[in-house]
This record gives structure tokens, sequence and C-alpha cells, in this order.
């Protein structure tokens, strides 16, 4: 019997996680291991070290995060403990099995200032907790097991989870006018096209460590994603595009987070769609259910 190589997949349940266990079966040369966070607690190292080394895995995709930007102004012990200390004990881990660790970090670890798409090397400087906690996370892989990938991304949405999509369809099924941030820039990504492009890694036969950055194609405003979410969904509701100003948040937010993904596309030879035909997609499957 020939032996599959075994992948196990953190954070399952979340929208990343999700799209992946949706792509599995379409991948039979492999063996997935899929753990919730409350399968796989990020608060215990010993737990972390256990079932890596039970299910002794050949990749191991971490997609569990603590992502709640705002709640992580006051929870910061709580997000540095799964966005940092939690994924340099998993990267450890793998480096003593022999395993390849993908990591999943964030635009959030910039701070907005430079009006440009970010390559991998630009400094990191961000302006929340959130991206504090996601940076020293990238910091710890690389100290722990530098043979790791790091890949970030922003905007996630996904047919599953709570995401922004969501959100907006739920907002625009309940009221005439709607009020959006429309001096944030940045790139959506579809969780379904991030999951097939972590495979495309997979199954590349080549290995070339460090960091990558991936989204959809097109910069555009929340603001301008949601005009589109009512246009897919024929929604009469009325998008007012507002200042950041106009909207306080605990956490401050990159004005601009948008990344340069050449090294993806030239390395892995990976397709990145454009933003508009993946979300057409995504909202199919939305309204479909």
């Amino acid at each position: 019997m020939q032996y599959k190589q075994k992948i196990l997949v953190t954070g399952s349940n979340g929208q990343l996680g999700s799209e992946i266990k949706e792509l599995a079966s379409s991948y039979p040369a492999y063996d997935f291991h899929f753990f919730t966070r409350a399968e796989l607690s990020l608060d215990s190292s010993a737990i972390i070290e256990e079932i890596i080394a039970e299910v002794n895995p050949d990749y191991l995709i971490n997609c569990a995060a603590y992502t709640a930007v705002d709640k992580a102004e006051t929870e910061k012990e709580q997000a540095l403990q799964i966005n940092g200390t939690a994924v340099g004990i998993m990267a450890e881990a793998c480096a003593k099995l022999g395993a390849k660790f993908i990591h999943i970090s964030t635009d959030y670890v910039f701070d907005g200032s430079i009006e440009k798409p970010l390559q991998e090397d630009a400094p990191v400087s961000p302006v929340n907790y959130y991206g504090e906690s996601k940076s020293a996370g990238e910091q710890v892989v690389m100290q722990a097991n530098a043979e790791s990938i790091i890949i970030r991304t922003s905007w996630v949405y996904s047919f599953y989870g709570k995401n922004f999509v969501k959100t907006m369809m739920r907002l625009m099924s309940e009221k005439e006018s709607i009020n959006v941030v429309g001096d944030q820039w940045g790139s959506p990504t579809y969780a379904a096209d991030l999951a097939v492009a972590i495979m495309q890694i997979i199954t590349s036969g080549k290995w070339v460590p460090g960091i990558y950055h991936f989204s959809n194609e097109g910069v555009i405003t929340w603001a301008q994603f949601a005009g589109e979410i009512a246009s897919l969904i024929q929604s009469p509701c009325v998008v007012n595009s507002i200042p950041t100003s106009s909207y306080p948040t605990p956490a401050k937010r990159p004005l601009y987070s948008v990344m340069d993904k050449t090294k993806i596309q030239t390395c892995y030879g990976i397709d990145t769609k454009n933003w508009k035909e993946s979300l057409a997609i995504c909202v199919r499957k939305l309204t479909a259910k």
C-alpha cells in the first residue's frame, strides 16, 4: 500500500480551514487531519506538541488565528498566545519532525503609510495589536524553523464563518442605506482561492521557504467592495462612502495595505483571480444555500 503524505490542518472550522476541508476530496493522494480550536487548544504548549507528534504530519497548515482585530486591543495576552507563542511551538515541532510548515499571516503587519503594493521584504510596522501579534508570530516562525513558508493575506471572506461579505448581505436585506469606510484601500481574498494556492504549493514538488503575499487582484476600498456586493445581490440598499474618522474603532486600521504578489506567482505559478470574479462565485454560493 502506497504511503499517503499527511497534512495536518489547524483551525479547521474557520474560513480557510473550512475551504481546505472542502478541497480535500480533490487530493486523494494526501491524508488530511483536521483539528478545530476545541480539539487542538492553542493555549497549551503540551497539547500542541502532543497532537503534532501523534499525527506526525508531512505538512502542517496553520489556519488557526486570533482574528478579532478590535478585541485584540484589550485581549492582548490571548491574541499573542494564539498568534505568536502557539505558532512558534508549531514551527519548532515541525522542525523536529522534518514536517513542512505553512503559516498564514496578514497585511496588517504593515502600517499602510506607503501607497504602493508592498513586497515581502518591506519593513513591518503594525498600527494595532492584532498586527503586532501576527508580526510576532512571523518572527518566532522564522526563528524556530527557517524552512517554513508564511503567506500574508488580506480582507479574507468565504462561504464559511463570519466575514464582511456575509455581514453586508445581511445588512443590505435589513436597511435602506449603510455607511461603509471609503478611504481604506486593500485587496479582498476569497478563502477558497487561497486554499487552492496552498495546495498548489504542496503539490508543486518544490519547497521554497520564506514569506509570500497572496490576495485577489484589484485595489479597492471597503465601500467599493460593499457596492459590488449590493450589485451582485441586486439590492436597492444605498452604500454611503464615509471617511475612517466617521467610523471610530478601538483598533486603528492601515489606510493602504495592498501587497505585491509577484513572488508567489513567479515561484509557484499561482494564478491570482480578479476580486470581482471570485466575489461573484462566493455570492452565488451564498445565495443558493
